[in-house]
């Protein structure tokens, strides 16, 4: 089972439902991916998403990562790729895959640029925080044809289209 646990600051409107927002491209990204059978394990598998502001993002981006910005997006994998693959061995009958956060500014900001509504930019970028939290990375340019191919996979099954095309 996928438990999707989400937790956001004022910025993020309540308007929206960032819940079901969460758990759609969540699931969306384990579809995509080879640890797909995940999200319909016998016990929890648990990921965090906080949607936070520029200012704890860019801390956490300086601590973790030495970039002293604030991002889009960070994802912290709390297992190892080839843990993954044994955590149906799992004893205690929950998997915790990690936590990721998203800052507002730089979320809202690169939508308005898009062109596009926070909400679909927002699928996005758990989408590909996901699939960091699965093992995914994008360092060299085999790596990141494979996860942007994903991304544009998973986010066509929400009905999103292409991020990375021209049109």
């Amino acid at each position: 089972m996928l438990e999707v646990d989400i937790d956001r600051t004022r910025d993020w409107d309540g308007q929206t439902d960032w819940e079901r927002i969460a758990e759609d491209a969540v699931k969306a990204a384990f579809s995509v991916s080879s640890h797909g059978d995940l999200a319909e394990a016998p016990f929890t598998v648990s990921i965090s998403i906080r949607l936070s502001d520029d200012v704890e993002v860019h801390e956490l981006n300086r601590q973790w990562r030495d970039k002293d910005k604030p991002t889009n997006v960070l994802s912290f994998p709390m297992l190892e790729t080839d843990e993954l693959d044994t955590l149906a061995n799992t004893d205690d009958g929950e998997g915790l895959l990690g936590d990721m956060i998203l800052g507002y500014g730089v979320c809202a900001s690169e939508a308005e640029e898009k062109g596009i509504p926070l909400a679909r930019h927002a699928s996005h970028l758990i989408v590909h925080g996901t699939l960091h939290l699965l093992g995914l990375d994008h360092i060299d340019d085999a790596e990141a044809e494979h996860m942007e191919a994903l991304e544009v996979k998973a986010l066509a099954s929400l009905g999103i289209a292409n991020p990375y095309s021209d049109h």
